[in-house]
């Protein structure tokens, strides 16, 4: 089985494009976006022609919403999916993060209180930012000169589903009240719900185990076993040393053209969504890459699927500097994938690419202007 194949296609990079942020964020259940750029550009890549602009515009219209959610951290989530999926995904990292409460002397009565505030600044569509709302805690007698303090307040407050994103003000990030953000849906029980997101899951990033999942999920492997229980019946299964992937069967059937290659950004769900990356680093072993380059597995490079390096941007006025430090030497073909691929990068950000290569294999730099 060509595992990596098949995650391209399952994960719209290769095949069947979405069109709009909504659905890419929809398909694949939630996206990782600690990184608020790299994050839409993960976006961009699924889709069919859509800009950085048009991403952002989403983001402002609440189309998509960005909270604490999963392992935890941020993700970008649909509307129709965030209640849902924080009521399954939020009392482990409540739980997990019940030491840190405790440290910071948040018990339920401050927590309480803290949510009363943060519903009165928010309350009538206002979007506050970070600092108002720490600014109005501390008003109120709730210290938040400790910068952690006000952190776990606010996550508290996510995880419960009380807040979530607002639309960005200039380049600062805003909260508002999850109930005037997302229209509410019809709730879905417990299991409703591990079924959804298990099947969400393999449905988008399978072959995959359950290892996987628990990682991407932060759920128990009770839940995970429980959760392919009750979709067994869409997925198939096969073992690949001595460990079992789930996939929807329906779904295998990669066109692959070759070569191809994506500038993938941090975190990118391809990634990122698994404990069990080696089915794309087979050739990973052929530099020292965290001494040579540390970051250089921070945006990663794909060819064919697996990993034959690290890009870093650089954004000037007019355009915008690609470097591409590669642990394969690329032939003339796959140099083309690359730079087809930085040109993408370029078309998504509405700017023209310089695109310059590094070889780890004999450090050697070779510059390219497209």
């Amino acid at each position: 089985m060509d595992i990596p194949a098949y995650r391209l296609q399952n994960q719209r990079l290769t095949q069947n494009k979405l069109d709009d942020p909504a659905q890419v964020v929809g398909w694949l259940g939630a996206v990782q976006s600690q990184d608020y750029g790299g994050g839409r550009w993960a976006i961009g890549l699924r889709t069919t022609g859509l800009t950085d602009s048009d991403v952002d515009r989403a983001f402002a219209d609440g189309s998509i919403l960005r909270t604490h959610l999963l392992r935890p951290t941020w993700h970008f989530v649909t509307p129709t999916d965030i209640r849902w999926m924080l009521r399954l995904t939020g009392p482990r990292v409540q739980q997990a993060n019940s030491s840190m409460y405790r440290k910071l002397e948040l018990d339920a009565a401050v927590l309480k209180r803290s949510r009363s505030v943060l519903e009165k600044m928010l309350r009538d569509h206002h979007q506050r930012t970070r600092v108002e709302l720490t600014a109005a805690l501390h008003k109120a007698g709730i210290p938040t000169d400790d910068l952690l303090r006000g952190t776990y307040i606010i996550m508290h407050a996510e995880l419960e589903g009380v807040i979530c994103s607002g639309a960005r003000r200039g380049k600062q990030f805003t909260y508002a009240l999850l109930e005037e953000r997302a229209p509410q849906v019809k709730a879905l029980s417990r299991d409703e719900s591990l079924a959804e997101l298990v099947k969400r899951y393999f449905l988008t990033r399978g072959p995959a185990t359950l290892q996987d999942f628990c990682m991407w999920s932060g759920l128990t492997m009770v839940d995970a076993r429980n959760g392919i229980d009750m979709v067994k019946s869409k997925f198939a299964s096969e073992e690949i040393n001595g460990q079992t992937y789930w996939f929807a069967e329906t779904e295998l059937s990669p066109q692959k053209t070759t070569p191809a290659a994506f500038l993938l950004p941090n975190y990118d769900e391809y990634f990122i969504g698994f404990r069990d990356r080696s089915a794309i680093g087979k050739f990973l072993g052929q530099a020292n890459i965290q001494k040579d380059d540390p970051s250089l597995l921070a945006n990663i490079i794909i060819l064919d699927g697996q990993v034959i390096g690290g890009w870093r941007r650089t954004l000037k006025k007019n355009e915008v500097l690609v470097e591409a430090s590669l642990i394969k030497k690329p032939n003339e073909s796959e140099v083309k994938a690359i730079s087809d691929a930085a040109e993408q990068f370029g078309r998504f950000l509405e700017l023209p690419v310089s695109l310059s290569f590094k070889e780890h294999t004999d450090g050697q730099r070779k510059t390219r202007s497209l």
